[in-house]
């Protein structure tokens, strides 16, 4: 163990709070002088456009101050922490054996391979991500510091992609993710979840966290019918925006009300 403490990022980049910020003092400044007698246009058409910017800029103000109220709900120093209890909480649902492997798909900063490898010191925890510029301050780099900040050696990181997972069928006796596949556009999820399967083995568990109503994953209960038959078993659709991860307000307040686990054995 190091004296260096892990840095797990936050999930609402700061980059979102002053973007939101500067574009709602823009926008006021816009309207404010626009309103101006010294501003030549017609009347109404004044009036309009002062009152779109105005509007524009309270919009972007009021995504500002949600921005900095998720940055302190999911700060993993602040009060209540709550990035830690999702991650813990799935971390909790897998389990490896002695020997094995698990595959964490989209590991961002590591904090659920790491919370795995914990959990199993007997198995070797495989991360993987993109690292792409929309998350910017996770990286490979970062996942391997605060592997070794919590002296943890079974996990290793590689670049990989979620779509296209670069390994043979059945490699892992495990699989999990958390909060991943929602951020991948214009592509079906429940395929993304088949590749995933793909890579467990037979006898394999899995545990899949993140947000799966209707609108984003189609209907899941049918998915999980589909995998009974293919011969999966104990598939379950667990939510976790109910008072599991976190309160039924706390899910509406940070859009993650669609929170559920996937989880079962191949």
């Amino acid at each position: 163990m190091t004296d260096k403490r892990p840095d797990y990022k936050n999930w609402i980049p700061k980059g979102m709070i002053w973007g939101f910020g500067a574009a709602s003092a823009a926008l006021a400044s816009a309207a404010a002088v626009t309103a101006l007698p010294a501003v030549k246009m017609d009347r109404k058409v004044k009036a309009a456009a002062t009152a779109a910017l105005a509007l524009g800029s309270a919009g972007c103000a009021a995504w500002t101050a949600w921005c900095a109220y998720a940055y302190g709900q999911f700060s993993y120093d602040g009060e209540r922490q709550l990035s830690r209890q999702i991650i813990e909480g799935t971390a909790d649902f897998v389990q490896v054996p002695e020997g094995g492997t698990c595959l964490d798909v989209g590991c961002g900063s590591g904090a659920l391979a790491i919370a795995v490898a914990k959990r199993n010191p007997g198995a070797s925890v495989v991360g993987v991500d993109k690292w792409g510029p929309e998350y910017a301050s996770f990286s490979q780099a970062v996942c391997e510091d605060n592997a070794r900040a919590e002296g943890v050696a079974n996990v290793s990181f590689h670049s990989d992609n979620a779509c296209r997972l670069d390994f043979p069928d059945e490699s892992f006796d495990a699989v999990t993710s958390n909060y991943v596949y929602h951020n991948i556009a214009g592509v079906n999820k429940q395929l993304l979840l088949k590749e995933t399967l793909r890579v467990l083995k037979k006898g394999g568990t899995f545990a899949i966290h993140d947000l799966m109503g209707k609108s984003r994953y189609g209907d899941m209960e049918s998915f999980v019918r589909q995998l009974k038959d293919e011969g999966y078993e104990d598939v379950r659709l667990i939510p976790t925006a109910d008072g599991m991860f976190m309160t039924k307000q706390e899910g509406r307040r940070m859009f993650l009300a669609d929170s559920c686990l996937l989880v079962g054995k191949k």
